[in-house]
């Protein structure tokens, strides 16, 4: 079971297990925002056993009025990428804005209140989250210690090593080796989180780029990476939470 509902004054969509909970999991969209892809992933979760919470952490900034349809696929589609590029930068400008981040993680924060005080969950929370969702993973996870478990989908980290030490749970990070900005990143990071002491495994996937796990994306999903992602997450939330 699946429905909207209002978390302090943003949506989210909260789906249900049908069965015995096994705790709570907020799910984090993509800069596309809140499409019927995130609530499926999220019904999925519920599917699983988890009483899961996509927020809409977009619902303030106009973006929607501005996703045009076909606009994901267009960004990675090579032969209308450059015309795509001037019209996601444009759509970026409100996530640039001061104060939209730490907004965004108070919002998050929101939402775990939300799920751990829920009886279902037994105060047992984890975040799962993709790109844009996937930074905003690791944003959680630094600003949460009670937060059991972290899984960003290629999301981008920040955070300086005092901040990262912050983190209180075990963290599985997901990239495809195209992603060539993040993977330039990943062993700074990698050296970054072992300085700080934080539990972190990273799953580079070969052959595969940004947004390999989203099946609605022709240019971007790549199906052995996205299934084997999949269950690899079942199994580190079922040992973490």
């Amino acid at each position: 079971m699946a429905e909207v509902i209002t978390v302090d004054d943003f949506p989210g969509y909260l789906a249900k297990p049908a069965g015995e909970c096994k705790g709570g999991l907020i799910i984090v969209h993509e800069v596309w925002g809140l499409s019927d892809h995130m609530k499926d992933v999220t019904e999925r979760f519920a599917a699983e056993g988890y009483l899961a919470l996509a927020p809409d952490l977009l619902s303030e900034t106009g973006i929607y009025e501005k996703v045009t349809p076909g606009l994901a696929e267009d960004l990675f589609n090579p032969e209308t990428r450059n015309q795509a590029q001037p019209k996601i930068r444009e759509l970026m400008t409100p996530l640039q804005e001061p104060g939209f981040g730490e907004q965004t993680v108070k919002k998050l924060r929101a939402c775990f209140d939300y799920l751990a005080k829920d009886e279902m969950t037994g105060g047992q929370v984890a975040i799962v989250g993709f790109c844009f969702g996937g930074t905003y993973a690791f944003g959680l996870a630094a600003a949460e210690r009670h937060l059991k478990a972290a899984v960003p989908f290629y999301g981008h980290s920040d955070q300086s090593v005092e901040q990262l030490k912050d983190i209180n749970c075990p963290i599985l990070a997901f990239y495809g080796e195209k992603d060539e900005r993040l993977i330039t990143a990943l062993p700074e990071l990698k050296h970054k989180m072992s300085e700080a002491g934080v539990d972190f495994t990273a799953q580079v996937y070969p052959n595969c780029g940004h947004a390999f796990f989203n099946d609605t994306n022709r240019f971007a999903y790549n199906e052995a990476a996205a299934k084997d992602a999949w269950q690899k997450t079942l199994d580190f939330l079922a040992a973490h939470i």
